[in-house]
């Protein structure tokens, strides 16, 4: 462990999932002396189980759209530096209905639709005919999205911040108390001038009294990776059932005649909280999810209903049987409704934040530096 002695550190970060180590970036571009500190040995939970899709396209209008903008682009100057694989890029919305095509138009048509294009069905047979069905109507295409390896990527960027960074990492550390400059954990204090609390869907350790004013709850999703297909997707999947599901898209007037049809389509998948993504990695497999179920505490047995529709679904969009599955997992995430991140502040020097739609991953990054430039009094690490 490094000197944390009083004012040892110019921030402590409790939490190392990938919200934490935005914060913890920020502040050390910002020149800040900087302690993440986490009880887990290593990154476990929602930020390495999931797609590792950093997705502009169909992100919530306005501020979460933006940051995710922002993240992505962090993201591309990060992932090299920290030797972190970009797997894919963009995002084909393969889709099926006429409903969903009124959608994707209306989507065009707004200020989100920007690096986006409209392709029909005979131009989505010819450019990417592995994953054209015979009932595609043609594609909605993005060119923004990124897409790393999250259980590799997370490691790797928490050891780029220690090297480059100077970023201290205590692992296997809980917290008890936040209130600098002292902060108590199992190994005894440690000091910072400030804190950022990033506790995932962590709702009783830390402040619970300020998080349960947000009224937050816990999703529950279904994920696994299948053997490779024997071809490379030409960028991540989605498909009709995701423009009813990503508020970017479902927000639209549009949307309505969407639901309705996919409500008399496919109700057992909307029980579920089913829309696909399928994403590739280096190896040629493919992680494929996902479902949502949501709890104050959601019980850990996945429905195997949840995961046919997910195969299903793969099948209707791509045309082809699913491959192999050769891993199953479950993750949680905290929600909670009408907001998708908050940052509180439970004092002058102490930040509260939470994402609280899965979005970590996407706007994490873009959160962190609006984060620090708010703690430190907007001379670090500035939003644009």
């Amino acid at each position: 462990m490094q000197d944390s002695r009083p004012s040892g550190f110019g921030l402590a970060v409790v939490g190392a999932g990938i919200v934490g180590l935005a914060h913890a970036l920020a502040a050390a571009k910002a020149g800040k002396r900087v302690v993440v500190i986490d009880r887990d040995p290593r990154a476990n939970g929602a930020s390495i189980r999931n797609f590792g899709f950093i997705t502009v396209t169909g992100q919530q209008r306005g501020e979460s759209w933006t940051l995710a903008h922002r993240t992505r682009d962090i993201w591309a100057a990060v992932a090299p530096e920290a030797g972190i694989a970009v797997e894919q890029e963009g995002l084909i919305v393969t889709l099926r209905r006429p409903e969903a095509i009124a959608v994707a138009e209306a989507f065009l048509n707004t200020e989100m639709g920007e690096g986006c294009q409209w392709i029909d069905a005979k131009e989505l047979h010819s450019r990417y005919g592995e994953i054209a069905t015979p009932d595609a109507l043609g594609a909605l295409v993005s060119s923004h999205e990124l897409r790393v390896e999250s259980r590799t990527a997370l490691p790797k960027l928490a050891a780029w911040l220690a090297a480059a960074h100077g970023v201290t990492l205590l692992t296997g550390t809980a917290v008890y108390s936040v209130a600098p400059p002292r902060i108590e954990t199992s190994r005894g204090p440690v000091f910072a001038e400030t804190a950022i609390v990033c506790p995932g869907d962590d709702f009783a350790t830390l402040f619970p009294d300020r998080i349960a004013a947000y009224r937050p709850r816990r999703c529950r999703l279904s994920m696994m990776r299948l053997a490779s297909p024997g071809f490379r997707l030409p960028a991540p999947v989605m498909s009709d059932l995701s423009l009813i599901r990503y508020a970017g898209y479902a927000a639209l007037p549009e949307s309505e005649a969407l639901h309705a049809r996919l409500s008399a389509d496919q109700a057992t998948h909307l029980a579920n909280g089913v829309h696909l993504i399928a994403v590739q990695g280096q190896d040629g497999s493919l992680v494929v999810g996902d479902s949502h179920h949501y709890d104050d505490l959601p019980a850990p047995f996945a429905p195997a209903e949840a995961e046919a529709c997910i195969l299903d679904e793969f099948q209707r969009a791509t045309g082809m049987a699913p491959p192999p599955v050769v891993e199953r997992w479950v993750g949680t995430y905290a929600v909670a409704d009408g907001r998708n991140f908050f940052v509180d502040a439970p004092s002058e020097v102490v930040r509260l934040v939470m994402v609280t739609s899965g979005t970590g991953a996407s706007t994490g990054f873009g959160i962190a530096e609006k984060t620090i430039a708010d703690l430190f009094g907007g001379k670090a690490g500035a939003f644009h």
